[in-house]
């Protein structure tokens, strides 16, 4: 039985195992554009924002460059994506339960789709929120609100599924309840905030489906 009528997913280090590649393209953007090195562990922080944002708070000036850069060196190493172990599994669940999907990321909704395919859920989720669908960003509630309500339901009836701090944040906001996922950039620490944490799919799944 379902805990939740509607579950929602963050895209990179939730259900796209694509944090390798991030981290690289940030490394990649500013030492061709601003020849500044990236420290990685800081980078993950990054993750969960708008590439705007991001550049344009740590390289003001050059925000233009620096998403050109990222975006290209991002598109040429796709292959890098996978899934992570049982997620597909899990979403497949979720469906024949009855749940309603989405993915709200801070991506533009072109690479949100990319990346999906690319980690082997495209088709498995019913929404797609993406940076396009508002002005205001994760840690920001917008975009988890603006998904419940594309998809008719309250923020009541949604969890979100995420793996950073700014994930917790957005779903408190919004008036979801929210599980932490520990497989992606996130550190543990930060996560202890959300309602449920949970170190792989099993334990996902368990969290998601009430016994009995």
């Amino acid at each position: 039985m379902l805990r939740w009528p509607v579950v929602l997913f963050d895209l990179d280090g939730t259900l796209a195992n694509s944090i390798d590649l991030v981290v690289a393209s940030y490394t990649h953007a500013f030492a061709s554009v601003t020849g500044a090195p990236t420290n990685a562990e800081t980078a993950k922080r990054w993750i969960g924002e708008t590439l705007r944002t991001t550049f344009g708070r740590e390289a003001p000036g050059h925000t233009d460059e620096l998403e050109e850069a990222y975006r290209n060196y991002y598109a040429e190493r796709l292959d890098a994506i996978h899934g992570y172990p049982g997620m597909t599994r899990l979403l497949k669940s979720l469906r024949d339960a009855g749940a309603i999907t989405g993915v709200v990321t801070a991506k533009r909704r072109e690479t949100a789709l990319v990346t999906m395919r690319q980690a082997g859920v495209e088709g498995l989720i019913d929404l797609v929120g993406a940076m396009e669908d508002t002005s205001a960003h994760k840690p920001d509630p917008a975009p988890l609100l603006a998904a419940a309500s594309k998809l008719g339901v309250e923020p009541a009836d949604c969890v979100y599924i995420g793996d950073a701090v700014h994930d917790v944040q957005a779903a408190h906001a919004a008036g979801m309840e929210v599980i932490a996922v520990t497989w992606g950039a996130g550190v543990t620490s930060d996560l202890m905030a959300a309602d449920i944490v949970c170190d792989d799919a099993k334990a996902l799944t368990q969290a998601l489906f009430a016994p009995g």
